[in-house]
């Protein structure tokens, strides 16, 4: 995919070459500069009538007419020099890489050094390079048929860098793992739920588990009874599929000990159960699996890198239906913890079946909890579509969550938990605990809800339920999932402990 090159030659033969222009004076320099020359001084003159652009995101082609080896110059506007971040040049990045695809280009060569400024190097470049250009040419066709004219998209990469070869194709092959970690977790959430149940996502865990070497385990239906996981078997009562608890474990110390624990929610499909949701709002309900998606998305990458940190995946996955064995309004259950739950809205299943995951993966030594799921609508009218929810009983923890989600560029905002609203979900008179206290504050006492189990562990829990899917087209991102937390689970895993 990627070739390394430490200079670019003019008479190099190449579909195109792709160049960063810096918003300054027209007056161009370096190598520009004798490109400039080669062309009798013609892109000096397209500066200056405004036809050649170097605003943020504009991409514009010139043909060479044969005047250098490469058959266009792509020129990508990267804005004020010193106003250019990370997450800014993966945009760049990914509009040009649309921009290609959409041309059917099959090669593209980049002036890495062109993309650097003196906060960014040529590795930064290369990293936000090679993961721009998986999530950006990301596309899910589903089961469409499929044409029988030959696919044309980008198959080789080439970066000219004066830096170091080995460390650019390093950097690269970095980005690049985090952009395909997503893009699984997009793929696995785009699946509909009849392509994706329980035991299709426990064997899609195994098969990830074979390729990296992880230990793994898949609770059946029969485990849980033994291990009294009333949680999860009370929502998976009226399906006819198999429930399952899944496990991944990857050991990167020598003791088993500064265990993460990476808990999602795996709702293959959600009805809503006897609380049954609306027309319109039973419809998207696939996607439920989202929490599940970016926990084995993130351990992809970890499989990939092999950061020397333990971690216990944990994902708890069945379908939410109605049928004359479905569990019920009023009915009461036992989680594995042993505390007793009163169900109040069957629709409030995501965090039942956590309560059992995250139990879990305490029996599997988790000393650290991060749970993920599309959990509430509350954090939506919270929060909007763009900003994942969270919320804690631990400040370090936290801050490392949000460390790696600001790195990741996958936004987090915090909600707090009060006594209050923990007094609202031990409110029963019949439980220890209650599913749904009201709508007043959801997303607050939904996660307050998990936090009963998490107890004394500190844990983050993180509510994708806005994020995880779009109905809008980006720079990196096609309508549909997002694979949203992929990349700061992963990072999580990577960065833990480091002091800055």
């Amino acid at each position: 995919m990627f070739t390394l090159k430490q200079e670019w030659n003019f008479a190099d033969k190449l579909e195109c070459i792709v160049i960063g222009l810096f918003e300054k004076s027209i007056k161009l320099e370096g190598q520009l500069a004798e490109l400039d020359e080669a062309f009798d001084g013609e892109l000096t003159n397209l500066l200056k009538e405004s036809d050649l652009s170097a605003k943020k995101k504009q991409i514009h082609i010139v043909h060479t007419f044969g005047k250098i080896g490469a058959k266009r110059i792509v020129f990508a506007g990267l804005g004020k020099q010193k106003e250019l971040s990370f997450h800014d040049l993966q945009e760049v990045y990914g509009a040009v890489f649309q921009e290609l695809s959409k041309w059917k280009y099959q090669q593209a060569a980049v002036l890495l050094n062109s993309f650097s400024n003196d906060a960014l190097d040529s590795l930064d470049a290369a990293h936000a390079l090679a993961e721009a250009f998986a999530l950006s040419t990301y596309e899910y066709t589903g089961y469409k048929q499929k044409s029988n004219e030959p696919e044309k998209k980008i198959e080789e990469i080439i970066l000219y860098s004066e830096t170091d070869e080995e460390e650019v194709r390093a950097a690269a092959n970095v980005g690049y793992t985090y952009g395909n970690g997503t893009n699984s977790a997009r793929t696995l959430v785009n699946l509909p739920g009849n392509m994706l149940t329980a035991t299709d996502m426990a064997a899609y865990a195994e098969k990830l588990g074979g390729k990296y070497g992880f230990e793994v385990e898949i609770l059946e239906k029969e485990d849980m009874l033994k291990l009294g996981m009333g949680a999860i078997l009370a929502v998976n009562q009226g399906s006819t599929e198999p429930p399952k608890m899944i496990v991944l474990k990857y050991q990167g110390k020598e003791e088993w000990t500064d265990v993460i624990g990476l808990v999602g929610k795996g709702i293959t499909f959600d009805t809503g159960g006897y609380s049954i949701k609306t027309k319109d709002g039973i419809v998207g309900m696939k996607t439920d699996m989202g929490g599940a998606a970016a926990v084995l998305g993130a351990m992809e990458i970890v499989g990939e890198l092999k950061p020397e940190q333990n971690v216990v995946a944990v994902i708890a996955s069945t379908d939410n239906m109605i049928s004359g064995s479905a569990f019920k309004p009023d009915d009461v259950i036992t989680s594995m913890s042993g505390k007793t739950i009163e169900v109040l809205n069957t629709d409030a299943e995501g965090r039942l079946v956590l309560a059992d995951a995250v139990t879990y993966a305490k029996h599997h030594g988790a000393n650290y909890l991060v749970d993920v799921a599309t959990l509430t609508g509350g954090v939506i009218v919270a929060l909007g579509m763009e900003t994942t929810g969270a919320m804690t009983n631990d400040e370090l923890l936290f801050e490392q969550v949000l460390e790696a989600s600001y790195e990741a560029g996958e936004p987090i905002w915090r909600l707090p938990i009060f006594e209050s609203h923990k007094k609202r979900v031990r409110n029963s008179p019949v439980a220890d605990l209650n599913n749904s206290p009201g709508r007043e504050g959801h997303a607050i006492v939904a996660g307050a809800f998990i936090g009963e189990f998490a107890e004394g562990t500190p844990w983050v829990h993180l509510d994708i339920a806005g994020t995880s899917y779009t109905n809008k087209n980006s720079e990196l991102q096609k309508a549909g999932a997002t694979g949203v937390m992929t990349r700061t689970l992963a990072l999580l895993v990577e960065r833990f402990g480091q002091e800055d």
